[in-house]
């Protein structure tokens, strides 16, 4: 079942944290999310609305529950879940995903049998699910792109996000403990949350 407007509607952290174990979905492909990072309008160098608003990250502004899609190094796509206060630039990466079920397109795509390197990275997730810049700036509650609900209460660990130049000491990553689809960097964690 969709998720709707109230969920979306929490604080970037706590939303970070309530997206793992719920599902992604896009058309036959599901994925449960493994792996969330937080990016935060105030005192986070590492969030794209941290300098303002630009034709780029406009989506960050809101209103939460819309999709903020960008291509990283010229070749690969990160979705983003908009989160916070409306003019306030706040998302959260899908970081990580465990495929569920359109396994055999994710492969197809991802050119790899190995369900373990299907979603395993924002870029990997993204490649495996067909997610492109034509899924920027969509609402999750009735579009393309949709977030289910999981009964799932998993236990939870933060650690420091990866890959930035700035603000990577920020322990705004979350993903669920022992879980085998997280990142390769994910593999340890040192605070439950």
């Amino acid at each position: 079942m969709p998720l709707g407007q109230k969920f979306f509607n929490q604080p970037t952290i706590d939303l970070a944290r309530a997206l793992l174990g719920k599902y992604l979905v896009c058309g036959n492909l599901k994925g449960k999310i493994v792996e969330t990072e937080a990016y935060l309008y105030h005192d986070d160098p590492g969030c794209h609305a941290s300098r303002g608003i630009s034709p780029r990250n406009a989506p960050m502004f809101g209103p939460a529950g819309r999709t903020y899609v960008y291509l990283i190094y010229g070749m690969y796509h990160c979705l983003n879940i908009v989160s916070g206060k409306t003019g306030e630039g706040e998302a959260v990466l899908i970081r990580a995903l465990e495929p569920v079920q359109g396994i055999a397109l994710m492969q197809k795509r991802r050119k790899t049998e190995k369900i373990e390197n299907l979603c395993n990275g924002p870029g990997k997730l993204t490649q495996a699910f067909g997610i492109t810049r034509k899924h920027n700036n969509l609402s999750l509650l009735d579009g393309k792109l949709q977030i289910h609900t999981s009964r799932e209460k998993p236990e939870i660990v933060s650690d420091r996000r990866i890959g930035l130049s700035a603000g990577q000491e920020l322990e705004l990553r979350f993903f669920i403990k022992g879980n085998r689809f997280v990142s390769t960097n994910a593999s340890i964690g040192k605070k439950r949350s």
